[in-house]
C-alpha cells in the first residue's frame, strides 16, 4: 500500500502544531492509519555582532537566534483523506511538503 509523508517546516512552533492538529483531525475522521507527528531536530542559527560599528567604546554584543522547526507525519495514501488534507488552512509561516512512497 502506498504511504504519504507530510513534512512541515516553519519558524513558529505553534503554527506547526496547529497544522499538525488539523491534519490529525482529518485522518481521524477518515479512519486512515497515521504515524506522527514526529519531531525532527530543531535547527538553531545564531549570529553575534558588536553593537558599536566603529569598534570604539565598550565591548557590547548583540545576539540573534532563529530556530527552524520540523515535523513529519506518515499516513496511508487514501485519495479521499489526501484531498481533505490539501484543503487544510496552512499559514504563510509554514511550508508543507507531501511525498508519496510506494
Amino acid at each position: 500500500m502506498e504511504k504519504a509523508r507530510i513534512i512541515l517546516v516553519g519558524r513558529n512552533s505553534h503554527d506547526i502544531e496547529n497544522v499538525c492538529g488539523q491534519i490529525l483531525d482529518v485522518t481521524n475522521k477518515t479512519g486512515v492509519e497515521v504515524s506522527g507527528p514526529i519531531p525532527m531536530p530543531t535547527k538553531r542559527m545564531k549570529i553575534t555582532t558588536r553593537k558599536a560599528p566603529s569598534g570604539d567604546g565598550t565591548e557590547t554584543w548583540e545576539r540573534w537566534e532563529m530556530r527552524i522547526y520540523k515535523r513529519a507525519i506518515d499516513i496511508a495514501a487514501d485519495e479521499r483523506s489526501l484531498r481533505q488534507i490539501m484543503r487544510v488552512q496552512v499559514p504563510d509561516t509554514v511550508r508543507i511538503e507531501i511525498e508519496l512512497t510506494g
